[in-house]
């Protein structure tokens, strides 16, 4: 019986990683369809967590995909929302790290950074508790060609609500735009209209993008944003953050490059998060970096196994 059970499993992984193998091969090739519509069949994920603060998790077996939602009252007494840094000696924690040594009760992976550069660096603006660790990036080059840019950024005001902004730095100070800066491949923007600009109050911050959702509507500007010809809009495993008319935070990862989950298109990824009502939606670092944690349990399976990759900024959710 114990062999039977050893060759059945053994079985089950061979087309486990055949399953895998295929699945790469066909995004590689560029074939994987985007869908106009998503429907996921959420439940309620069993994690020990205060009043205020619930987890679900969804799935869709036709596409496939996988993904985890936490969804904050902000107006619930004792919860709060931060951006976090790492303190370590390489600048990185993993998720699970960045929530025992904060204490967070939820923790999703935060903004982009380049680990090649040394020392690393947080690709545009990192805010934390009122201090400016890194401000914004001012232009990217494309094709050698250098265009200014405005991405989106998710801040955390002195008073606590949040907010998603296009937006940049000067002389230490943050600024937003109503609209992101125009630009076109090929047809860069050459400049940052801080006359045009309004000061961005906020205590915590942090760059990522594209912005998902603004004013309530799926708002992609891959473009402006300057995240053409890169792997951020492609099919990925996801993080993104955004808020409600109500004033609910709603955190979602979706895992990708799996047999079970093949990942999102950023705009599918638009599509999941206006299904919790968002009015405003953030993408955040995605592929490898993509985790949730919550109650100090990984949530999901970031590239498919249970090892987290660390990053520089997270996202915490407290209570206290």
């Amino acid at each position: 019986m114990e062999q039977s059970d050893s060759k059945l499993k053994s079985h089950h992984k061979t087309l486990f990683l055949i399953g895998f193998i295929l699945l790469i091969l066909f995004q590689s090739c560029g074939k994987v369809a985007k869908v106009d519509k998503i429907s996921m069949k959420w439940s309620s994920f069993d994690v020990d967590l205060p009043r205020g603060i619930e987890v679900y998790m969804g799935i869709n077996k036709e596409i496939p995909l996988k993904a985890w939602v936490a969804k904050v009252d902000l107006l619930q007494e004792g919860v709060s929302v931060k951006v976090l840094s790492s303190n370590d000696k390489d600048q990185r924690d993993t998720p699970m790290q960045f929530s025992e040594i904060n204490n967070a009760r939820i923790v999703i992976n935060g903004g982009y950074f380049n680990s090649e550069k040394n020392p690393i660096e947080h690709v545009g603006l990192l805010k934390t508790n009122g201090k400016l660790e890194e401000p914004a990036s001012h232009s990217v080059y494309r094709d050698s060609e250098r265009y200014y840019i405005s991405r989106g950024a998710f801040g955390v005001t002195y008073g606590g609500s949040v907010d998603i902004a296009w937006c940049s730095t000067k002389n230490d100070s943050i600024f937003e735009w109503q609209r992101p800066l125009t630009n076109r491949p090929g047809s860069p923007n050459d400049s940052l209209p801080f006359s045009s600009a309004h000061y961005w109050d906020v205590r915590d911050a942090l760059h990522a993008g594209p912005v998902l959702i603004s004013g309530g509507k799926i708002d992609l500007n891959i473009e402006d944003e300057v995240f053409f010809n890169t792997p951020v809009a492609g099919v990925q495993p996801r993080s993104a953050i955004g808020y409600t008319r109500d004033q609910h935070l709603v955190l979602m990862v979706v895992d990708g490059r799996q047999a079970e989950s093949r990942g999102v298109y950023l705009e599918e990824l638009a599509l999941m998060m206006s299904e919790f009502k968002c009015i405003e939606a953030l993408n955040l670092d995605g592929g490898g970096s993509s985790a949730m944690v919550a109650d100090n349990r990984l949530l999901n399976r970031p590239l498919g196994r249970t090892a987290q990759r660390e990053v520089m900024s997270a996202i915490g959710i407290f209570y206290k």
